[in-house]
């Protein structure tokens, strides 16, 4: 069993930038693939970034790619969204998320959730 925590979210003006931490406890985190998803009101879960175990590898939705980074560092269970040139459209609640094995944009294959962090951008 995995518990993960979302902090970070908050309200910022369109341009600005903000960072959300996801803290993991429970199985070895080094084991997980872990990504970020939100979810706009009215709209569906969507993939934001992934990172593989070893973070030799990250994945971008095309809507954040070169304003959004993904991290995490395993010797603190952490993992790390960076958003910086924050839009409107980006305003959500986001999500942390941890699955065994390889990355995948599928929100589905994904087995622990965290309970979300609301993140809004003002115009």
């Amino acid at each position: 069993q995995v518990q993960l925590v979302e902090s970070g979210g908050g309200l910022v003006q369109a341009g600005g930038s903000l960072g959300l931490s996801c803290a993991a406890s429970g199985r070895t985190f080094t084991s997980y693939a872990m990504a970020w998803f939100r979810q706009a009101p009215g709209k569906e879960r969507e993939f934001v970034a992934a990172i593989r175990w070893n973070a030799g590898s990250t994945y971008y939705a095309d809507s954040v790619k070169g304003r959004f980074t993904i991290s995490r560092d395993n010797a603190k269970n952490t993992v790390y969204l960076q958003m910086n040139s924050l839009k409107p459209e980006d305003t959500a609640v986001y999500y942390c998320a941890a699955r065994w094995g390889s990355v995948t944009r599928k929100s589905d294959e994904y087995d622990y959730w965290g309970q979300g962090t609301q993140v809004t951008v003002s115009s």
